[in-house]
């Protein structure tokens, strides 16, 4: 596993984390104590250092089984941890953005996760509004005083938000939604966050797993499972599933960049490689509901980078093909 410093902490992790939302079991399909732990030390032994999680996510069950994990392995202080706030449904919004409120958060995930300090907290795709006023970040900033969190950053929907929480002092990392289906980031992003050292985390770098390219039109999913219930945006941002696009037309452009994929690599592997070929992107965080699926995960790191051909194709493609049929904000 190859390793990146993320941003100006100075802090090397690996490029290819792991992302935490389906060990809350909520959105995904239920998810066991006993399934977690397997999943968390199959990433271990990958050589994956980077777990990100949410307080929402199984509202706490993510973080605990995590802390539990950590502590029992003694790995605390070994594996770089970063969760996030604000979307916890009690006490709701708009007063989960109090620094009364995201003191008790902070606390609680403090409590699950079995440390002392959380090692980077987020914003967790909170109203524009809010990171527009930038009232929450003070309170971040008080909880880092009094050692109650190292460092601080957020998860956002756009590019818009990208830029709003740049402009504030302290701030860390920026989670963001990037892949072959939403390229925006190069753009918009990538140069600024380098020149001020802000870390970059990858969410949904496979697009909720249409670019590992094994999706067909006729593809169901469980009734608890996001990919079925929020795939035209209707519980939260359409962003989070299948990158927003409509599910029919992200299977076919899917298949059509198939052209693209060398032979001797699978779709999953190229798909990931192209993230990683980006400098300003500090580690990818894809998810995995088995450990077989951490060893396909991590394989990227492994491999070459992509060519300049290519990703010039792919450019054009985005441009051409792609751009148009995304929703939400991006």
């Amino acid at each position: 596993m190859k390793l990146r410093t993320f941003g100006h902490t100075g802090v090397p992790v690996s490029e290819v984390g792991l992302g935490c939302w389906q060990l809350g079991g909520a959105d995904w399909g239920e998810m066991d104590e006993k399934s977690a732990f397997a999943i968390l030390q199959a990433a271990v032994d990958a050589g994956v250092t980077v777990f990100d999680t949410a307080d929402v996510y199984g509202l706490g069950k993510s973080e605990t089984f995590i802390g539990n994990f950590l502590q029992q392995n003694k790995l605390n202080g070994k594996i770089f941890v970063s969760t996030k706030l604000g979307r916890m449904p009690e006490p709701g919004w708009p007063e989960n953005f109090t620094p009364r409120t995201i003191r008790e958060h902070t606390e609680d995930s403090l409590r699950r996760l079995r440390v002392d300090c959380l090692y980077l907290t987020q914003f967790h795709c909170i109203p524009t509004e809010e990171f527009r006023k930038g009232d929450v970040f003070d309170t971040l900033r008080a909880l880092k005083q009094e050692g109650k969190i190292r460092h601080f950053g957020a998860s956002v929907e756009s590019m818009e938000e990208a830029d709003l929480c740049l402009r504030q002092e302290g701030f860390t990392s920026l989670q963001i939604i990037f892949n072959i289906f939403r390229q925006k980031p190069i753009s918009t992003l990538f140069d600024r966050a380098k020149a001020q050292g802000v870390a970059i985390i990858v969410r949904l770098p496979l697009a909720s797993g249409l670019l590992a390219g094994k999706y067909t039109k006729d593809t169901t999913f469980p009734a608890a499972d996001h990919r079925n219930y929020n795939r035209d945006g209707k519980f939260f941002n359409v962003g989070e599933t299948f990158a927003g696009i409509p599910f029919a037309k992200a299977v076919e452009l899917t298949d059509a960049l198939k052209q693209f994929v060398p032979a001797e690599w699978s779709m999953a592997d190229w798909a990931l490689r192209w993230i990683l070929d980006f400098d300003a992107v500090s580690t990818i965080i894809p998810g995995a509901s088995r450990p077989e699926q951490i060893t396909r995960n991590t394989k990227p790191s492994e491999l070459p980078p992509l060519d300049a051909q290519t990703h010039a194709r792919l450019r054009e493609f985005y441009a051409q093909n792609v751009a148009q049929y995304i929703r939400g904000p991006y």
